[in-house]
């Protein structure tokens, strides 16, 4: 017996009575990753002039042995054809064949000599342990580069190393994020991540960091960000632009985006968000305005509980109660 589709069509109709929904939900879906895939565009076309997204990445084990409990890869990274990254990759001793990891990003705090090393000690404004023990013992996996200016790639100002980008179409931010997301490629390229499970966290320009990165990048399952989340109107309106330094300014950004709008390019991932309130980094204000717009964003996409914002009367800094429920995060989503 032959039947013709259009019967066909009728009795899978029939069998399944949401799939008149489904279709129109997958076709929303469709329309939402192209329309994003233009921001993402947009976005990284202000970035500045940036070498080829496709170069080849070379790394070199520096050094490799035990520490503290973990393993402790001390690597060089050939990621932007410039200058050379040093990085710290972290793992469990009892590490399975394929591990969950995060893609770690230091803060600054005008710290220029610690960088990387923040992984492994940790610093003032965060908790204890450090984040490369806490993970470690969780079977987790981390990389943390040098980003510009910092730790092993220090030597130059900030300031100096803005100038010399500007003068020659680059922006300084836009080589930071050019290297984190070329560090992403080699982290999920190891045999022994597991890449469908990468995340990525930060405090402070790290955080900053984390959600740019996550925004740009769909490899990325889920975003923690420690108390940098700044609306940039509300920054300027509050007069704290000097609270954030140089690095942080992207020329034209505030023409094109917002920074809801921004991490409106995470959704519908997760994303773990967590501000003190007494922050001068992060004016109240802008937080309001960024938790209003991000719920509606996740909400229009049947993603509700992905985006959480958590506030705390802190300041700019990670508590215990923030590092707990990281933690808890980190587990449930990773």
């Amino acid at each position: 017996m032959v039947v013709n589709s259009f019967v066909l069509t009728k009795m899978r109709s029939r069998r399944n009575p949401y799939a008149k929904q489904i279709k129109k939900q997958l076709a929303i879906r469709m329309g939402l990753d192209i329309e994003q895939d233009k921001q993402r565009q947009a976005l990284y076309a202000l970035l500045g002039d940036l070498p080829q997204r496709d170069r080849p990445i070379r790394s070199t084990v520096v050094e490799q042995g035990e520490r503290d409990g973990y393993i402790l890869e001390k690597l060089l990274l050939d990621l932007n054809g410039i200058e050379s990254v040093p990085a710290y990759f972290v793992k469990s001793r009892n590490a399975g064949p394929r591990m969950p990891c995060l893609l770690y990003n230091h803060a600054h705090g005008g710290n220029y000599v610690l960088g990387k090393d923040e992984l492994l000690l940790g610093r003032e404004a965060l908790c204890t342990p450090p984040y490369a023990k806490q993970l470690t013992a969780k079977g987790w996996g981390a990389l943390c580069i040098d980003t510009w200016v910092f730790g092993e790639r220090r030597g130059r100002s900030e300031s100096e190393v803005f100038k010399e980008m500007l003068w020659k179409g680059r922006v300084l931010w836009g080589m930071m994020v050019y290297d984190n997301l070329r560090a992403l490629d080699y982290l999920a390229a190891r045999p022994d991540v597991d890449g469908q499970r990468i995340g990525t966290i930060g405090l402070s320009m790290g955080s900053t960091m984390a959600w740019w990165t996550a925004a740009l990048d769909t490899r990325i399952k889920v975003c923690v960000d420690i108390c940098c989340l700044t609306d940039f109107e509300a920054l300027i309106s509050a007069r704290g632009l000097d609270e954030h330094g140089i690095y942080y300014y992207v020329p034209s950004l505030l023409k094109h985006f917002t920074t809801a709008q921004i991490n409106a390019l995470i959704a519908p991932r997760r994303h773990l968000s967590l501000a003190g309130n007494y922050d001068r980094l992060t004016p109240s204000a802008g937080l309001d305005r960024i938790d209003k717009a991000l719920r509606q964003v996740y909400e229009s996409l049947g993603a509700k509980d992905a985006w959480q914002m958590k506030r705390y009367a802190t300041g700019h800094f990670e508590n215990a109660h923030m590092r707990s429920e990281i933690m808890a995060f980190l587990e449930k989503w990773l």
